[in-house]
Parts: structure tokens; sequence; C-alpha cells
């Protein structure tokens, strides 16, 4: 017995699932190990009197949040595409955790708002002063260019005339903003602390399409057990056939009827008369 209808679109929206799942990771992970071992920013983590808490805590928050996606992402697509229902059950237990770790992140960062603005700004302006003293840097101009363009803002002034890494800004929205536009650590404290609910909304959303994941995992689980468990019966209504070439004709049977990739089929042959038994009197 194969999957119905619903146990197939769940098996699709879990791989489709994993799929973007496993992009997001890549990027998290990627970045992270970028910042965490480039020459440019080794030394970060190797002097402690440096004023960087934000950036390690950040960074180490990419690296292992991009680690624990794809390992997700492993048990998911493993057991969706080919049907395990172990890997699901896998796969369902760290979705749980996850979901669980952001709904409480997005908590915490609603709680203490203040702190996490603080850091948040504080990842930026070591960014930045990265970007300048190592010429450019590529990677993290990207980065910046990422996070101006999200928040409009330019650079530690926002001051055009003055402002180092001003290709990496927006393009101005009116005139005055072609003088002077919003300061990225000022707008980051200004998210945190006014848009606290809209970023508490972020993570608890993200937890909650995760929990949908999870219920389309829990029910292909169930389907592939309910399609397991259903053996197929076939009844023979030629017995000297069978009795004949008993290996053969199974073989034929078994290739013609409706085939199942976890059990074979259970064949009842008919009993012939000599073969019923008979009451003693």
């Amino acid at each position: 017995m194969a999957l119905d209808g619903c146990g197939l679109v769940c098996k699709y929206i879990l791989i489709i699932f994993n799929i973007v799942f496993a992009v997001l990771g890549f990027a998290f992970l990627g970045l992270g190990l970028w910042l965490r071992f480039s020459g440019s920013t080794r030394g970060i983590f190797e002097i402690g009197d440096l004023n960087s808490g934000g950036f390690v805590i950040v960074v180490t928050v990419l690296i292992a949040l991009g680690a624990l996606m794809l390992i997700v992402v492993v048990f998911g697509d493993y057991g969706a595409c080919n049907e395990k229902r172990c890997s699901l059950q896998v796969f369902s237990v760290l979705l749980t955790l996850l979901a669980l770790a952001l709904v409480a992140v997005g908590v915490l960062a609603y709680s203490r708002r203040d702190v996490v603005g603080s850091n948040f700004a504080e990842f930026y302006i070591s960014m930045y002063g990265l970007y300048l003293t190592n010429g450019g840097d590529p990677v993290i101009g990207v980065s910046l260019t990422f996070i101006h363009k999200t928040l409009h803002c330019c650079g530690l002034t926002g001051i055009s005339l003055v402002e180092l890494a001003q290709k990496t800004c927006p393009k101005p929205d009116g005139f005055f903003e072609h003088i002077k536009m919003d300061s990225c650590p000022g707008i980051i404290l200004s998210v945190f602390d006014s848009k606290a609910p809209l970023v508490m909304g972020v993570f608890v959303g993200t937890g909650a399409l995760l929990i949908i994941a999870l219920i389309c995992s829990t029910t292909l689980s169930r389907k592939i057990r309910q399609s397991a468990s259903s053996a197929q019966y076939i009844i023979l209504t030629h017995a000297t056939s069978v009795l004949a070439n008993p290996q053969q004709s199974q073989h034929e049977l078994a290739s013609t009827s409706y085939s199942h990739p976890y059990q074979d089929p259970v064949l009842f042959t008919p009993l012939s008369v000599t073969s019923i038994p008979v009451a003693q009197a």
C-alpha cells in the first residue's frame, strides 16, 4: 500500500522545507566560519582585552545555528525522500528543540531588548572597523551593504561627506538624505527598543513554521507506519498450478500484483477436496 494524498503532500512539503533550510544553514555557517577564522577577524577572538563581546557572541551563534540547521536537514531530507520513520523521528525531535529555542530566544530578546540591541550595535561597529582597517574586505562589505539596505542607514555617522564606507550605503530617498542619513548603531538600538514586539514576532513566527514542519513530519511518519502494516492478501483460485510449481507461481503473482517495499504479500491457497478434513463419527 503506497502513501495516500495526505502523506504525499506532507512528503513534498518537507522536501521543500529542507531545501530552504539547507540554503539558510550553509549561509549562516559559512559566514560564521569566515568571520571566525579569517585572517582579518581572527585576532578579535585571540585578544581578550578588545571590546568585542557582541561580535564574538554573534559569530558563535551563527556557527552553532548553521551547524544545527544542517544536521536537521540531513535527517529530514533522508527520512522524507526514503520514507524512513527512524530518521523522521530524529528530525522531529531536533525540530522540536529548535522551535522551542527560537521561541525562548524571541521572549528573551523582548525582555532584554536593551542588552540585545547593544550587542548587535557592538557587532556592527566591530564589522565596520574591520572593513575600514582591511581596505574594504569584500565579504564584510557585502554584510555591511545588507545591513545598511535593510535598516536604511549609513555607517557610524550617516553624513555622506565624511562617511568612509559610503559605497555600502543605500540610495537616498530625498534631498536631505544626500546630506545626512540615520547612523546604523542608533537605528539598531531604536529597532530593538521600539520594535521589540516585532522582533519577538519574527522569532515566534519562525518557530511556528518549524511547528508546521513538525506536524508534517509526524503525519508522514504515521502514514509510513500504516502503509507498512497493511499486508496484501491474495487468494489463489487455481490450486493445481501452484501445487505443480509453487515457486514459479508465487514469483509470477508477486510480480504481477501490487508490490509493497516493506513486506511480501500473504498467499492463501484454496483447499482441494482431498485436503479437506472429514469429521470422525
